[in-house]
């Protein structure tokens, strides 16, 4: 039974059923094909559409032949009734999802997410439904486009421009501040602000090529006229931090890949305007395949670290 206060202030107890079928007549249009619909016989059809009319004293259909259509009260009715049974079947979900949720989650990210905005979220997501297996599987932003096109992938997470594309749904979760960083007492920690012209003579250390941020730091450079003397590429975002912390070099990275070595002193963070370069952390699903419960719920729970990561982000300031 639902306990109901709704059109004139009365009181209501209904049950569940009748509402359903209410429903189910709305949608197939007659008595007919909802009993059909249901498994029901249309007398059990009538007897509960019936009853529901007796029951808030007021016809909820016109009987017109074969047609069946909604009175005034029906149309104001609907949407209380509509309500009432997703919040029924919500409700049953809550119950039975933590136990029955299970299967396999494949998800691709750069390694700088990979490393330092997922782990947070598998680890609570591994916590709450432990029969879910998650596979991660690093790459860089082209190819995980292509992989979540080709099915491959149930998500994506880009580091990026703000992006559309005709065949995903992409949602931008936060804008990544970058910095250029040095070995602490480089004298380019005088500068300010740092140019590109004061990098002719560096040495740059390097993501892969096909990296974002790599692309157009690049271009930035370029674009002045800059090329720098000296450059190497490195096949981990750890390897170039540790390489520059031994006076190797210089490297441009996101800001959440280095906060915690230059705030130790081990790096120094040069005055280097990243806006031209910040890039945007971004979730992409395929809008043809069909959202998953462990999708839905993996979903859910970025959207939430997604607010603490745009709080610490303005916390450092633009």
């Amino acid at each position: 039974m639902v306990y109901i206060d709704f059109i004139d202030g009365r009181d209501y107890d209904m049950e569940l059923r009748h509402l359903h079928t209410f429903i189910a007549v709305v949608e197939a249009g007659s008595f007919t094909k909802a009993a059909a619909a249901l498994g029901y016989v249309q007398s059990s059809v009538t007897a509960q559409i019936q009853a529901l009319e007796a029951e808030l004293g007021t016809p909820l259909f016109d009987r017109l032949g074969k047609k069946t259509t909604l009175t005034a009260a029906g149309q104001k009715f609907l949407p209380y009734a509509q309500e009432i049974s997703k919040l029924h079947a919500l409700a049953k979900d809550a119950i039975r999802f933590n136990e029955e949720i299970s299967g396999t989650l494949v998800l691709s990210a750069p390694e700088s997410l990979t490393a330092f905005r997922l782990p947070a979220v598998i680890r609570e997501f591994k916590s709450r439904y432990p029969a879910v297996q998650i596979i991660l599987k690093p790459g860089v932003c082209w190819e995980m486009t292509e992989r979540i096109k080709s099915g491959e992938m149930d998500l994506v997470f880009m580091l990026q421009l703000p992006t559309e594309d005709k065949d995903l749904h992409i949602e931008p979760l936060v804008e990544e501040r970058m910095t250029l960083i040095a070995p602490p007492g480089h004298p380019l920690e005088k500068a300010d602000p740092v140019t590109p012209g004061d990098l002719k003579e560096e040495v740059m250390l390097y993501t892969e090529p096909g990296c974002t941020y790599r692309a157009l730091f690049e271009h930035s450079l370029n674009a002045c006229g800059v090329y720098p003397s000296q450059g190497l590429e490195f096949w981990s975002i750890e390897a170039i931090k540790n390489c520059v912390i031994s006076g190797l070099g210089l490297s441009f990275l996101p800001l959440i890949t280095v906060e915690n070595e230059i705030r130790q002193g081990r790096l120094a963070a040069l005055a280097w305007d990243d806006r031209p370069q910040r890039l945007v952390t971004q979730m992409a699903s395929h809008k043809r395949k069909a959202v998953t419960p462990v999708m839905r719920e993996f979903m859910c729970l970025v959207r939430q670290h997604a607010v603490k990561w745009r709080e610490d982000t303005e916390q450092t300031g633009n």
